[in-house]
């Protein structure tokens, strides 16, 4: 059993904790990330919290050089571009994160199916930090 609930701001708690929780279905066993009361498969409320692993491979990616306003505020620009990716999580799930710790400067050695660890990013500071999902090679 896990201390989090299906609240969103428990996402976060776990990212915080270096954790990544999900929920499972106890009727279809379907697994969700985020943490979702109703499993997306079945519609089913007889949900639990999970805590995965972490790990699992790259399965999609870009490499974006025109960021978004909360990026180019993070310090990234055409000159410093950033990785973002689906990982398909060794759990079955597929999320999107920033892949951090990648050669952007060549992208074409970037592999799909490269093995990847979860990691956060932590982004401002005091009231206004914000934790965020990223994953590097494991």
């Amino acid at each position: 059993m896990t201390e989090f609930t299906m609240k969103t701001k428990d996402f976060r708690k776990a990212l915080h904790d270096q954790q990544l929780i999900g929920a499972r279905c106890l009727d279809c066993g379907c697994l969700s990330v985020p943490q979702r009361e109703i499993c997306p498969n079945c519609l089913s409320i007889n949900v639990e919290v999970s805590v995965l692993s972490g790990a699992g491979k790259l399965a999609a990616f870009t490499v974006i050089y025109v960021p978004s306003q909360m990026m180019a505020e993070a310090g990234y620009n055409g000159k410093n571009p950033y990785c973002v990716g689906i990982v398909e999580l060794d759990e079955g799930p597929s999320v999107s994160a920033q892949i951090l710790d990648l050669d952007l400067s060549q992208p074409e050695s970037i592999k799909i199916g490269s093995k990847l660890s979860m990691t956060t990013v932590i982004r401002n500071e005091g009231d206004n930090e914000a934790v965020f999902l990223a994953f590097k090679p494991a």
